[in-house]
Formats: C-alpha cells, structure tokens, sequence
C-alpha cells in the first residue's frame, strides 16, 4: 500500500513539475497581451465611438501580439549590438538584479527556452591546476568573461566533490559523452572512463 501511495505522489509531482512551467508561461503571455489590449484601448474606444468602426476582439489582439512580438524583436536587435549588450548588463546589474525573484525568474526562463543549458548538460575534462592532469567534470556556470565554473564529483559518490572557477582553455569538452555515462564512470571509481576518451 505504501508503495502504491508513494507512486501516485511521486507521479503527480512528476506531472506537476512537467506543466507547471508551461502554465506560467501561459499565463504570462495572457499577462502580456492583456496589458497591451489596455493600452490600445484608448485608440480602439476612440475608433468605435468617434468613428463608429466596429473592431472584433480577434483583431486587436492581433495587434497587440503584433506590437510584442515587434517590440521583442526589437529588443533583441539592440542587445545584438555592442552598446546594447553594455547598455542591458549595466542596467541589470544596476537595477534589474536587485529586484526580487529576477535571478531566479531569468535562470528559469533561459533554461526553459534552451538559452542556457541546464547543469551538468557538458561534460568536460579540466586541468584545474595546469599540469596536464585532467578530471571528469561538469559545466554549471558559464560567466561573462568567458571563464567557467565547473563541478568536479569525488567517486564512488558523485554528489560530493571540488568547485573549480576555471579558465575556457582549461576544459576540454566531451560532447559526444552523456552525463549518465560521466556520472556512471564516476560512481564506478573510473570504470568506462576509456569509452569517454575515445572523441
């Protein structure tokens, strides 16, 4: 009975978990496209009372995924740029990061639009001290200048381990490794290590 009543948990909190992030994108877009809606709608009012148009609802919000997918669009053009990258980091760095929940809001969102990759997606070999001896890691941090924090596992138990703020040409990546196997290698003290290195 017990097993059967941790299977319904944990399985409606695999579900949850799976349309949780969906729900509030949803609601977001809606979010979104209702304020937009109430900003045209001094325009629109001014149109079907002055003028005597008759708009259907379709068509301004139309207009208004219209106007966001353009200011989007927008947006990422200038940021493309040099002055708009600078201009945005100085500006999120400033103010924007100071907000509650905008880490945490911009981690989720890059995640879940493949921006940035999740967590140990990369694995590596680093030479962390520079001697050519290289250890199986993880990428769980890319920085602005380029350099990298990686996770480096301690076996049998991978969930111990090293964090090491490297240099780009300290790592090697292993693109053709998955994480189940780096993270079976490690718990195996090194046991398929030569299937990794063969890239």
């Amino acid at each position: 009975m017990t097993r059967f009543r941790d299977f319904l948990f944990t399985t409606f909190i695999g579900g949850f978990v799976v349309l949780l992030p969906i729900a509030i994108f949803i609601l977001l877009i809606q979010l979104v496209i209702g304020i937009v809606v109430g900003l045209l709608s001094p325009l629109t009012n001014l149109l079907r009372n002055e003028l005597n148009l008759a708009i259907p609802e379709y068509l301004i919000i139309t207009i208004a995924i219209t106007i966001i997918v353009t200011f989007c669009f927008m947006i990422g053009l200038t940021v493309k740029t040099q002055i708009g990258r600078r201009s945005f980091s100085h500006l999120e760095r400033q103010y924007l990061l100071k907000l509650p929940l905008y880490g945490t809001i911009k981690e989720t969102v890059q995640q879940f639009t493949g921006a940035k990759k999740m967590p140990f997606s990369d694995v590596v070999l680093v030479d962390v001290f520079g001697n050519g001896t290289r250890m199986t890691g993880f990428i769980t941090d890319e920085h602005s200048s380029g350099n990298y924090t990686v996770f480096v596992p301690t076996g049998p138990n991978p969930t111990n381990g090293f964090i090491f703020h490297v240099k780009a040409d300290q790592i090697e990546r292993l693109d053709n490794t998955k994480t189940d196997d780096a993270l079976r290698s490690i718990i195996a003290v090194g046991v398929g290590s030569a299937n990794m290195m063969e890239y």
